[in-house]
């Protein structure tokens, strides 16, 4: 059969995933879009999900998987699938997620009729499927350079229908271009490691020093850097079940409150890597424009760490010990960054 569309990669991440792998590979295999290949990188599970993917893989030839020896986390094993997969568009996808069954055809129709646009956002709902509660519909970045999910929390009544520009999207369910991701991939600053045989991806297109969380707020910042679009398309729609994070709210206490259910080792990691993503992709007389903003609560945000998180405190000296590579970073992006401080500044709410 002649192929008249572009091939799309669903690049699926997995660790301990056996109570949602079923589901999701299940709403995968069920698109409507005839074009796709189906890669899964498993960092090393140890619930049964290997056995279930060998499985699986045995009877789907269009299914190929990954076998880490190790947990990478989120940024290396997608970096991994991105560069062992094929499609011109790929489909970063975690594994709490179910698809509608015309999610990649959906994606697909806004990435063809724009090559400038990067990635596509899609309406995200909470879990269960029967649910109306929004889980994110985009990223949006704050002056004092805090990152909300847009629409967190809300009941769908139809307020996101529009098809439109917005910063960033969401690392559970994104859709790249990859001319995209091959244009603000970074190269690596440490050597290509290996392990048994296996060579991790040779580009940073996630920052791998970030292992998980924030990874996807820096790359979409680094998108719009390099002046790149991001578009929400409403009619992609998938669930998710949220591990963190009720609301997106705004508040001193609700923020607190919200930062409390979150685990321990997320919070070292957020912590971290919050001020690495704002150290590579800030831009000086930007921030001071901000300053008012930032520093009332980047004072705030330490003071807390400080005082009432002492679990935390080791993403202090972790922070500090990845600057460097941060700063050799951020040097590469600013070099190729195209858009000027008017185009960058409007994203900042």
């Amino acid at each position: 059969m002649q192929r008249n569309h572009p091939l799309v990669s669903i690049n699926l991440l997995t660790y301990n995933a056996l109570p949602y792998i079923k589901d999701c590979l299940n709403s995968v295999l069920r698109q409507t879009y005839p074009y796709i290949e189906i890669l899964v990188i498993d960092n090393s599970s140890f619930d049964g999900t290997v056995n279930y993917l060998k499985q699986v893989g045995s009877e789907n030839h269009n299914l190929r998987v990954i076998f880490n020896q190790k947990n990478f986390g989120f940024a290396v094993g997608h970096n991994q699938g991105i560069e062992e997969s094929q499609g011109e568009f790929i489909l970063c996808l975690n594994q709490d997620v179910v698809l509608d069954q015309d999610f990649v055809k959906r994606a697909v129709d806004v990435l063809e009729k724009d090559s400038q646009v990067a990635a596509i956002q899609g309406k995200i709902l909470r879990m269960p499927l029967t649910s109306k509660i929004i889980d994110v519909t985009g990223l949006v970045i704050l002056k004092n350079r805090r990152v909300i999910a847009r629409g967190q929390g809300q009941t769908d009544r139809g307020q996101f229908e529009k098809i439109e520009e917005i910063f960033g999207a969401d690392g559970a369910v994104p859709v790249y271009r990859r001319k995209a991701l091959d244009d603000v991939r970074l190269a690596k600053v440490k050597p290509l490691q290996k392990y048994k045989g296996l060579t991790l991806a040779n580009f940073e297109y996630f920052d791998e020093d970030f292992f998980a969380y924030k990874e996807d707020v820096d790359l979409a910042w680094r998108m719009q850097l390099y002046g790149w679009q991001t578009i929400y398309q409403p009619m992609a729609i998938a669930w998710h079940w949220r591990g963190s994070g009720d609301s997106a709210v705004r508040t001193p206490w609700g923020i607190i409150k919200e930062r409390r259910k979150i685990n321990q080792f997320s919070k070292y990691l957020s912590f971290k890597n919050q001020r690495l993503m704002q150290l590579k992709n800030d831009q000086g007389w930007l921030l001071l424009k901000h300053l008012p903003c930032f520093l009332s609560k980047e004072i705030a945000s330490w003071f807390y760490v400080l005082l009432f998180e002492r679990y935390t405190w080791r993403a202090i000296k972790d922070l500090f010990k990845q600057m460097s590579r941060a700063w050799q970073k951020r040097k590469m992006i600013m070099v190729k960054k195209r858009v000027s401080l008017k185009e960058i500044g409007r994203w900042f709410k």
